[in-house]
């Protein structure tokens, strides 16, 4: 039996990363809830040495271990990400001038013929560190940080709010009162007049019907059948606490958007001597546009299919504004996990799971995605060529993917604005000689024999 050739190529080249580069002094730190395990290796006489101590989970202590480390030349320190408990760690060494660098657990675990003891899992840390074989993890500049953390309690109490509409909603359909069969949902005025009125002690179904506003009044009579219920007093008082709730929640949002604006201004300024462009004056002495041309980043998200303004800010608060922490477009899509894994084992190559990522952006992207398949936009058309062989879901990744890719050449380049190539795209793009042999093949293929002239 022969076996089988495979042709010889010439040898690839390829270079090392920054975070691969040797390292002499380097520090390790496994951290937990109140402490975390430090680990210095430097060189010694003979052979390198390894210094392992505990240090408090505090900042005194830590601001005191970053002194520590700064004084003793550490050139790198890595710090294990378990839970939150990194942030203090992190934060406070970054402050004090140290380069730190955050890695994931589960690619230095699992080591077999390892024990697993804190002390050694900080010196397994340190040895992978000073031989350059971690890989750090994304973490954005401070005024990221602190956006991030006002759009992330935003998602959440959104998500909160969507909760206590649904459990009254619920307490609605115990009362026996029908009014979201009737109503779009129970947030609009009429709806909440009603509802309010029936806390009150209304209970004759029309007077509430009479409490519909705009196009509500058309279904006076669907109403009246809808609130003719068993609402009674139990069920006002819980509607009532409720409705608080509700009302604390949509207070909240409120503040936390107003910040999240403030914010994004601050970290965007605009054209001028300290926003991009360098330079007020028109054009400018690099060749940049003028300051009239410059847009918010936010706006500028805003004009791709599907984004929204809320949208747009989750998104550069997830990954920033300066793209330079990802070289190329296919960087970002790989970090946010919107593409599957090359999985290469000889002649066979197949994909792997897209993985989980980062659940708010990828949060926004869907809904993003979601709203842009309903649009007579090249991002609608690519989701309904797709959805005919890779169903929905795959579908949805797919032109979240084409989003993300859209917002890293828009965030690459402070004055390119979004450019929509159209639903024709794809058939502009297919030439006529591929197009008249499409047509032929699917005329022979129904058992007809095509003759072509041209036209006179």
């Amino acid at each position: 039996m022969r076996r089988k050739q495979f042709p010889s190529s010439a040898p690839e080249e390829i270079p090392d990363a920054d975070f691969e580069l040797v390292c002499q002094r380097v520090a390790a730190i496994d951290v937990a809830k109140a402490f975390g395990k430090v680990c210095v290796r430097t060189p010694g006489p003979t052979r390198r040495v390894s210094k392992v101590w505990d240090v408090e989970a505090t900042c005194g202590a830590v601001t005191e271990l970053g002194e520590t480390l700064a004084t003793s030349g550490v050139e790198k320190v890595t710090i294990e990400s378990t839970s939150d408990y990194w942030r203090i760690w992190y934060y406070l060494l970054e402050a004090a001038g140290l380069s730190v660098q955050l890695v994931n657990a589960r690619d230095v675990k699992n080591v077999p013929g390892r024990p697993k003891t804190d002390k050694l899992d900080a010196v397994w840390l340190a040895k992978l560190t000073e031989k350059g074989l971690l890989r750090p993890s994304f973490v954005p500049p401070a005024p990221i940080r602190e956006l991030r953390d006002y759009t992330r309690l935003r998602v959440d109490l959104t998500r909160e709010r969507t909760r206590y509409w649904q459990r009254l909603e619920k307490l609605l359909e115990d009362a026996a009162i029908k009014v979201s069969t009737v109503a779009s949902k129970l947030s609009t005025v009429s709806a909440r007049e009603m509802v309010e009125a029936l806390i009150a002690g209304e209970r004759d179904p029309a007077r509430l019907a009479d409490l519909a506003r705009g196009r509500m009044r058309m279904k006076r009579a669907e109403l009246i059948k809808a609130l003719d219920g068993r609402f009674d007093d139990h069920h006002g008082e819980l509607a009532r606490m409720l409705l608080g709730q509700i009302d604390a929640l949509n207070a909240a949002i409120a503040t936390l958007s107003t910040r999240i604006e403030d914010l994004i201004t601050a970290i965007d300024p605009g054209p001028g001597p300290d926003g991009p462009g360098g330079s007020s004056e028109p054009g400018g002495h690099d060749g940049s546009p003028a300051g009239g041309d410059w847009m918010p980043a936010v706006e500028r998200l805003a004009e791709i299919p599907g984004i929204s303004t809320t949208s747009a800010q989750i998104i550069l608060a997830e990954i920033g504004m300066d793209m330079t922490q990802f070289p190329t477009a296919a960087h970002l899509v790989s970090w946010a996990k919107l593409c599957p894994r090359a999985i290469s084992s000889g002649p066979v190559t197949r994909t792997g799971r897209t993985g989980k990522g980062n659940p708010y952006l990828k949060g926004a992207l869907g809904e993003a995605a979601a709203a842009a398949a309903k649009t007579d936009t090249f991002l609608g058309e690519r989701y309904r060529r797709l959805v005919k062989r890779r169903g929905k879901l795959k579908s949805q990744v797919a032109v979240a993917r084409s989003i993300l890719v859209v917002i890293w050449n828009l965030l690459s380049d402070p004055t390119a604005r979004f450019h929509d190539l159209g639903s024709d795209y794809h058939t502009n793009q297919i030439s006529t000689e591929r197009r008249i042999r499409n047509h032929v093949a699917q005329l022979s293929a129904m058992g007809f024999h095509v003759t072509i002239e041209p036209a006179a």
